[in-house]
């Protein structure tokens, strides 16, 4: 079990699922009120929960001992996480969460292609089919035929 602790793919298949219950869980709940305010809502149990997780695990630190840089970059993911999480709920509101989850994980497509073109990564032939079936698979999936 330790092992699987310490393993990226465990955290990320664990991100996954619950990814998952966040579109099920989150279509329902906003059936009576705004996509905005939920987000809202929701973003205030993040707060708390974390809060307690770093609390809990020793991990609070103060903020005067995170550098610039640091801050240069976390900000404007914050703006963009919150930005995607408006939008996701939004969509949520308006679609069926069966056709708005696909099209929200081409966010997959976007980070290779910008892990490539900013960050420099390299990806084989492989991994490039991947990316391709990837945003093919969401298409389909989001597609009402």
């Amino acid at each position: 079990m330790r092992g699987l602790l310490q393993s990226w793919q465990s955290w990320a298949l664990l991100s996954a699922g619950f990814a998952a219950l966040t579109a099920i869980f989150a279509k329902v709940g906003i059936e009576a009120v705004g996509s905005d305010f939920a987000t809202f809502i929701r973003t205030m149990v993040i707060l708390l929960v974390l809060s307690g997780v770093l609390i809990a695990t020793g991990q609070w630190q103060p903020l005067s001992s995170v550098s610039g840089r640091t801050y240069l970059f976390l900000v404007p993911s914050g703006l963009a996480t919150g930005g995607s999480w408006l939008c996701y709920f939004r969509a949520l509101k308006l679609g069926d969460a069966a056709q708005v989850a696909p099209i929200d994980k081409l966010s997959v497509v976007l980070v290779a292609v910008f892990g490539v073109v900013f960050l420099g990564e390299r990806l084989s032939g492989p991994n490039w089919l991947g990316i391709v079936l990837i945003a093919a698979g969401a298409i389909l999936v989001a597609f009402r035929g």
